[in-house]
């Protein structure tokens, strides 16, 4: 881990269309200075295209990037990602691979084809109060739905986790992490993924951030983890020992996430614990992935 030198965070975004205002990226280094917002070339706003092209071209050697998205689906409660259905795949990497097939048609990393396809509707909550008869694994007494071990740990940390299964709502991640696992599926082999690939001697590293865990640790509260003016940022950004951003006044919640989880990963990159999640067992590593992060 001493090798890292820059560090991103990007919140990233499963909302249709070719740009997204929900996408914001943020870096800082070593050298101790503010975090500071990047933009894509020539536009406002980021596709979920550049971000790929960013990952795949455009990082530093020495880079850890924080993308806050759900790297895979629950595995561990059933033993399948899609209990009962024979062609379930067996990890990850199977699955990132599944859905960017499935959506090969879908324009801008979309992942529309892959929530509304017959065989994998039935798993997910959607909108209009279409919930599939197998969003709740049989039994189930409670209505959040299926949870990977990570986000069990995420809620002990004091966050408010959601399905990946769910994409209903304004707290649900679900689409932002069918679109992102179409994106890390074209990364595979050339930008490793933790805990997926194994830490290398050198190189960027992406892995999967929770943006509340950043805010909690810089002094927010759960429940206003969202942060959208300069000043509450340049708050967050002292507790984790950060300057501050040259700003005043309303800011954009998504910039904020980002400003804020750069400069947390700067702050915990090197803990070596958080490397190694007590409960993160190889096959969970495989199939359901980590937050980094969460303990």
């Amino acid at each position: 881990m001493a090798r890292f030198r820059h560090f991103i965070g990007i919140d990233w975004s499963g909302a249709t269309g070719p740009r997204q205002k929900g996408i914001a990226v943020a870096l800082c280094s070593l050298d101790g200075a503010a975090p500071r917002l990047l933009e894509p070339p020539g536009h406002r706003h980021w596709s979920r295209p550049d971000v790929l092209d960013l990952l795949l071209h455009g990082l530093p050697s020495d880079a850890l990037v924080g993308m806050d998205l759900g790297t895979a689906l629950p595995f561990a409660d059933a033993g399948a990602f899609f209990p009962g259905l024979p062609a379930s795949p067996a990890d990850a990497r199977a699955l990132w691979a599944l859905i960017d097939a499935v959506c090969a048609h879908d324009p801008h990393l979309g992942a529309a084809g892959f929530v509304d396809h017959p065989d994998f509707a039935p798993y997910f909550r959607r909108h209009g109060g279409r919930e599939g008869a197998l969003f709740h694994l049989p039994g189930a007494s409670h209505r959040q739905g299926r949870m990977r071990m990570t986000e069990i740990a995420q809620a002990r940390a004091g966050c408010r986790p959601t399905s990946n299964f769910n994409l209903v709502g304004a707290a649900q991640v679900g689409k932002s992490s069918l679109t992102g696992m179409r994106l890390l599926h074209r990364l595979a082999g050339r930008v490793p993924v933790w805990p997926f690939d194994p830490l290398a001697g050198s190189g960027p590293v992406v892995v999967e951030i929770y943006t509340a865990l950043a805010a909690i640790a810089a002094g927010r509260r759960a429940g206003a983890a969202k942060m959208t003016s300069a000043e509450a940022l340049n708050a967050a950004l002292a507790a984790l020992g950060s300057p501050p951003v040259a700003a005043t006044g309303q800011l954009d919640d998504h910039a904020c996430d980002a400003l804020v989880t750069a400069a947390w990963l700067r702050r915990v990159a090197f803990c070596d614990e958080l490397w190694c999640p007590q409960e993160m067992t190889r096959e969970i590593a495989l199939t359901e992935g980590w937050t980094f992060g969460a303990r």
